[in-house]
């Protein structure tokens, strides 16, 4: 079926992208696996081409146009290429809102120019070692004193965790309150007492930096405090995480796009007894049920943005889209690899690095499991 999402202004843009990561990112994206990072460099260069300014004011150095089609676009491409290194989602359909939303005229002038010139890398630490999708498990804590919070505590598995120059970071003021007494924090580079621990290795996602953080004793100024009073931490991370799960539902279905395309196109050249394996009953109907699954989720992912833009995306559709098509993408390219034999265990294969990257997607955002927990809750049982 015809897909009708985007507009002659967004595919100008994909172009732009597109042409970005062949030239900056493409070439070097196997030596940032081997390092397990990805060189600032290349979110200055992404940044002078406006990669980051969609959401952000004119004024501060933004397109001022707040569209979440051209975050699709950027990250439809850069899960085309398996560019799964770049951590620009996270900056820019994760913690963008957040500095875009709640903070004020100061704190507008101080970040948003850094942030979407590609200068000011940003995080967001809601993880810790106890604490996943449980967010009002977390214990670190800051204690107000005068004009500072007292941070303590630890964060990880923070996706762009070594980069990173500013961390949005929950926090409990009131550990007596439950929900009603986490505040959002943000964190900078440099700050006494906050420290990063290891660049974690990982099974997948090798050129992403994903890391420890600690607090120790951290003084954060209230004027980096997020939002004009404490406890409304947990309300403002429940408004924006919709948003959040969609983008990991958008990368999914590129994924998933991409290695069945890739796949059918191995079928097509690869022989195995004296014919193309594509001719086979098997491999057409395997390849069936997968373009089939794959089409339905891109048209509802595609209904999911334009209901955000709309304002309308509700935590529970977001829900469904981020469990489904995580799972997805997973079974996807797991067929696939299946498909290309032994050749899809071996990592010259794009397939295989797809199948290592692919599978924490149906954990981070909140686990698949807890998706079908907002969903079943939805029912009023």
């Amino acid at each position: 079926m015809r897909r009708d999402l985007f507009e002659e202004e967004h595919e100008l843009f994909r172009e732009t992208v597109r042409d970005f990561l062949a030239r900056e990112v493409v070439p070097h994206h196997a030596q940032w696996e081997k390092d397990g990072i990805v060189p600032r460099e290349v979110w200055k260069k992404a940044g002078e081409i406006g990669m980051f300014g969609f959401g952000v004011p004119e004024e501060y150095g933004g397109s001022g146009i707040t569209d979440f089609r051209y975050n699709a676009v950027m990250l439809e491409e850069v899960m085309r290429v398996g560019a799964t290194g770049l951590g620009f989602s996270l900056h820019t359909d994760i913690v963008a809102p957040y500095l875009v939303d709640l903070t004020n005229d100061e704190q507008k002038e101080r970040w948003l120019p850094g942030f979407a010139s590609g200068e000011l890398i940003t995080a967001i630490a809601m993880t810790e070692p106890s604490a996943g999708s449980d967010l009002q498990g977390i214990r670190t804590t800051a204690v107000r004193d005068g004009d500072h919070y007292v941070v303590n505590g630890s964060k990880t598995f923070i996706t762009n965790g070594i980069n990173s120059d500013l961390v949005v970071t929950v926090t409990k003021t009131d550990p007596t309150k439950g929900a009603k007494g986490m505040t959002l924090l943000v964190v900078e580079r440099g700050m006494e007492g906050f420290t990063r621990g290891r660049n974690l290795e990982k099974i997948g996602m090798k050129a992403q930096d994903t890391a420890e953080l600690f607090f120790d004793n951290v003084r954060v100024p209230v004027a980096n405090r997020l939002g004009d009073a404490e406890g409304q931490g947990f309300y403002q991370l429940m408004r924006n995480l919709p948003q959040e799960r969609l983008s990991i539902a958008v990368g999914a279905v590129a994924a998933a796009e991409t290695v069945l395309e890739q796949t059918i196109e191995y079928c097509r050249t690869r022989q195995a007894f004296g014919q193309s394996i594509g001719k086979f009953q098997n491999t057409r109907f395997v390849l069936a049920e997968l373009a089939t699954e794959v089409e339905i989720a891109r048209h509802y992912v595609d209904k999911c943005i334009m209901a955000l833009n709309a304002g309308e995306l509700t935590a529970v559709d977001a829900a469904k889209a981020k469990w489904w098509t995580t799972e997805l993408q997973n079974k996807v390219i797991d067929r696939c690899l299946q498909l290309h034999g032994g050749y899809g265990y071996m990592l010259e294969y794009p397939v295989a690095k797809a199948f290592l990257d692919a599978r924490v997607q149906s954990i981070y955002g909140g686990t698949n499991e807890i998706m079908k927990e907002i969903i079943g809750r939805s029912f009023g049982f």
